[in-house]
């Protein structure tokens, strides 16, 4: 297992992360239990939570995984051996169940999501800490097409970092990230950081996968520059790319059998490329999901690639792909596909 630095922070991590999002919901905990085993077993040390998870988020479950990850973490007495990140909730009509549906991003919001988070974790710190997603309207989720409202009120960023910056202070968390950001925002966050001396961001946490690799046009350069890389989140596509749902399969169990109303990577463009891409693994003899998952580690801007699964065959298999290195003419036929359906699904 290969590891990276996250952002300035002198943490490393490993470059294959365990998303937990299937904690509570499609996974049991005696299934958890064994997924974060095998992971650490394999070499990962940095495991991926968020405090409205599992998915999708229902008012019955909201918190389970972290509770799960509490729990594995008291039987198995291995908190020294992960770098732990959990995510804060953002304001969204699914979500507003979490905390009473009080989700904005001030002091008070910040105080007492860590608190919910470290009590469910059964830890006295986490090591890194996320914002689910921008307080303010912005693009992510798949929206195209920006266009700034006609009335907007969010919490100012220096807000949001003082109030993180008590946590850091307290040494409940150690460093902060940004998820589903965009660049004007990372960019605001690191500066407002950098100018008041607060808690600089360590990582953005995005989606990025051969069907949706818009991270590259703005916050590739912001990632390397400012060294705040790349945790990338869904980089199967939610399992389009392993080629299990091609010609409309529906797999007993699967996620988007289970969840059809998640249809970000299911579009007509999204299934031609994804086809696409599981023919370039066929010819050079390769797995396609983890021919889509070594790309994904390849890139300069990435520190990690959060994988997700819900059975531990797929688990065994998308960790193998840590020692999978792409050939350069199978990377040259991926850019191809890329080139004739350029992102998508964003």
């Amino acid at each position: 297992m290969q590891y990276r630095s996250l952002g300035t922070t002198g943490i490393r991590v490993s470059r294959i992360c365990l998303g937990t999002m299937t904690f509570g919901e499609q996974n049991t905990e005696a299934e958890a239990f064994r997924q974060l085993d095998m992971a650490v077993d394999a070499g990962v040390n940095f495991v991926d939570a968020a405090e409205m998870y599992p998915i999708p988020p229902r008012a019955a479950t909201a918190g389970r995984t972290e509770e799960i990850i509490g729990a594995w973490l008291r039987h198995r007495g291995r908190r020294h051996d992960i770098v732990l990140a959990t995510k804060i909730t953002g304001p969204g009509e699914m979500v507003r169940h979490v905390r009473g549906g009080d989700l904005r991003y001030g002091q008070a919001q910040i105080d007492a999501a860590i608190e919910g988070s470290l009590r469910r974790l059964s830890v006295d710190h986490i090591d890194l800490y996320q914002l689910h997603w921008p307080e303010r309207p912005a693009n992510y989720f798949g929206r195209r097409g920006y266009r700034r409202p006609d009335a907007e009120a969010f919490t100012p960023f220096e807000e949001i970092l003082e109030a993180l910056a008590t946590h850091v202070r307290a040494g409940t968390i150690r460093a902060i990230g940004l998820s589903n950001e965009t660049a004007w925002g990372t960019m605001a966050f690191l500066r407002l950081a950098d100018a008041g001396g607060l808690p600089r961001v360590a990582g953005i946490q995005n989606p990025y996968n051969l069907l949706n690799r818009l991270f590259e046009i703005g916050l590739a350069e912001v990632a390397i520059r400012e060294k705040c890389g790349l945790l990338a989140y869904s980089p199967l596509a939610f399992g389009t790319l392993s080629g299990k749902y091609l010609n409309g399969a529906r797999p007993p169990g699967a996620r988007l059998t289970l969840f059809p109303h998640y249809t970000r990577y299911t579009a007509p463009n999204a299934r031609r490329a994804a086809a696409a891409y599981v023919a370039v693994a066929a010819r050079f003899g390769l797995d396609p999901a983890q021919m889509a998952l070594a790309y994904v580690l390849s890139r300069p801007f990435l520190t990690s690639a959060i994988i997700g699964a819900t059975t531990e065959a797929q688990l065994r298999m998308n960790l193998a792909a840590e020692d999978l290195a792409l050939a350069p003419e199978v990377i040259a036929a991926i850019e191809t596909v890329h080139d004739d359906n350029p992102n998508p699904a964003p």
